[in-house]
């Protein structure tokens, strides 16, 4: 599937060009290259497409009534549009860096302008996090970074995964994508349990897409309950949260 044509609404000079091709129904989003960078079903616009992109809002499972969420890269919108659109309490926060990327999101991934609850900001997501600003004011961080090359997070340092932490509030929490080399995995988890309380991730899916769970503090964990919030979720929001649940379980049994 290679990439179209590039616009030139969409290539602004500097940053990777942001293409797009379609496939039995679904909108592919790249830079410029044949990586897959999000997607969205053209028939289901709110949806989340990818079930690694759904399993980054497992955090629902332990905080059910967000004010404050953020993602560190905005992809193809899907998540900044579905925490906007079903989370109505919550102000929504995307740092996304490349320009072409925001602009293809707000004309062919249905990215809402800006207002009082939504914010996209063209900016680094370094920078976001270690802006004291920042620091202690979000609920949830959804951190999905990488550049068209995909060979690993652009971000994956202890001084970033510590200013994550910093900007989380108490009892706020991670999730993160991490995909690329198998080298980046390890590097990734370490850096994580350098900072964060406690941090668990989910069997792999969707070429290699491994979803990380990192917690500020450390939380009590009852499958009793998850599985109860997990039905709910189903309900409300439609998203496979008792996957989630099964994939911890698993986890905590292969890690005890």
């Amino acid at each position: 599937m290679p990439p179209s044509t590039i616009d030139p609404r969409f290539a602004q000079p500097g940053h990777p060009p942001a293409t797009i091709d379609e496939f039995e129904g679904v909108r592919f989003l790249h830079l410029g290259t044949s990586w897959v960078q999000g997607a969205m079903r053209i028939a289901k616009p709110d949806t989340i497409e990818l079930e690694y992109v759904q399993m980054m809002m497992m955090w629902t499972l332990f905080q059910r009534a967000p004010r404050r969420i953020a993602q560190l890269g905005l992809g193809s919108a899907a998540l900044t549009k579905f925490c906007y659109q079903r989370i109505p309490e919550a102000k929504v926060t995307a740092v996304e860096l490349n320009p072409n990327v925001i602009a293809i999101c707000r004309a062919l991934f249905g990215l809402p302008d800006n207002d009082a609850r939504l914010d996209v900001r063209e900016m680094n997501a370094l920078d976001f996090v270690l802006d004291r600003g920042n620091h202690g004011k979000f609920d949830v961080l959804q951190v999905d970074l990488y550049d068209q090359d995909a060979r690993g997070p652009v971000l994956d340092s202890v001084e970033f995964y510590q200013g994550c932490r910093d900007c989380l509030a108490p009892g706020g929490l991670m999730t993160a994508n991490v995909f690329g080399d198998f080298s980046n995995y390890d590097k990734n988890f370490l850096n994580m349990e350098q900072v964060f309380d406690a941090v668990a991730w989910l069997p792999e899916v969707h070429d290699a897409n491994v979803v990380v769970l990192a917690f500020k503090d450390a939380p009590e964990i009852d499958f009793a309950v998850l599985y109860e919030r997990a039905g709910e979720i189903k309900r409300r929001l439609n998203l496979p949260a008792k996957d989630w649940v099964n994939g911890l379980k698993e986890w905590m049994r292969d890690h005890s």
